[in-house]
């Protein structure tokens, strides 16, 4: 059963979910099985804010960015992890703290 974790950051969604999808980056945040050649999600829809990865066994990835009501974003993230070590839940919420990370480095850098 795929884990979802949800969280809300300050940046705008779009910044967000390009942050989430360029194939550089994505790799800070994915968890290993999922962060591939550095070629670009499996699926992507941009009026969505939506993108998908996967096709790596039984590992999975969505996220979806809305925006958030305090003109900030709302991120979510469901995982469906194939491995026999930590949990997706556990899994989820530190790809999703890793994005964070990410999304913060990416709005400093300018």
């Amino acid at each position: 059963m795929p884990a979802r974790a949800v969280r809300g950051m300050s940046a705008p969604p779009e910044v967000v979910f390009n942050t989430a999808t360029d194939p550089a980056r994505a790799s800070a945040w994915l968890p290993e099985p999922l962060r591939g050649d550095g070629s670009p999600a499996a699926e992507v829809s941009g009026e969505e804010l939506r993108a998908r990865w996967g096709d790596t066994g039984d590992w999975s990835a969505e996220i979806r960015v809305e925006p958030a009501d305090s003109g900030g974003a709302r991120i979510q993230l469901d995982l469906a992890d194939g491995s026999s070590g930590p949990g997706p839940d556990q899994l989820a919420d530190e790809a999703l703290t890793n994005l964070v990370r990410e999304v913060a480095d990416n709005l400093q850098a300018g």
